[in-house]
């Protein structure tokens, strides 16, 4: 297991491909996925086929940027994960995805804030953004938790309407500058 990082509460490691289940388990909660695919599960054949290769692939870059899969460091058990890899905007991409049994715990702050300042520190990344549905407050509120203000709303124009997509995306952003000034968040 390569370990990529490590918080009070977290552990983020590279995922491998005897994460297929964990995967499975986590994209076919419809609230996990109530967002992003309107509550429809991700069939276990793409997982295994396209998303762990994809994953696996992107640390051959070596840079420093992917997506991890998150363990309660205390007890090893699957949280979810995060990505902080390029995106299609300007610097790099922040995201998580949380098992329900993990919301509200603050570990989607925790880990985004220590890929914030990973980021900031050791990655030489400029601005850090994010982006989530208008009505995902819960995402929302993360972001403003991990330092990211909100830079504009836009259309929505995902592959299938999902419930409250009429009202659009929002991208938040931070830049390193910011994250000096402010003094970096814990």
């Amino acid at each position: 297991m390569h370990i990529v990082l490590e918080t009070d509460r977290l552990t983020l490691r590279e995922f491998t491909e005897a994460d297929v289940d964990n995967l499975f388990e986590l994209n076919s909660d419809p609230e996990v996925m109530r967002y992003i695919t309107g509550g429809k599960p991700t069939p276990r054949e793409e997982i295994r086929d396209n998303i762990i290769p994809f994953h696996l692939g992107c640390y051959e870059r070596s840079d420093g940027l992917g997506t991890w899969a998150a363990q309660a460091r205390s007890t090893g058990e699957f949280l979810g994960w995060f990505h902080f890899r390029p995106g299609s905007g300007e610097g790099a991409e922040l995201g998580y995805r949380l098992r329900r049994g993990a919301w509200n715990k603050g570990y989607a702050t925790e880990g985004s804030r220590a890929l914030i300042r990973k980021g900031f520190t050791d990655l030489g990344v400029d601005r850090v953004f994010a982006l989530t549905m208008t009505v995902n407050t819960a995402s929302r509120r993360v972001l403003e938790k991990a330092g990211l203000t909100l830079v504009r709303t836009f259309a929505y124009e995902g592959p299938a309407a999902i419930e409250g997509s009429e009202h659009g995306e929002v991208e938040y952003a931070l830049t390193k500058t910011e994250w000096e000034t402010r003094g970096p968040t814990r």
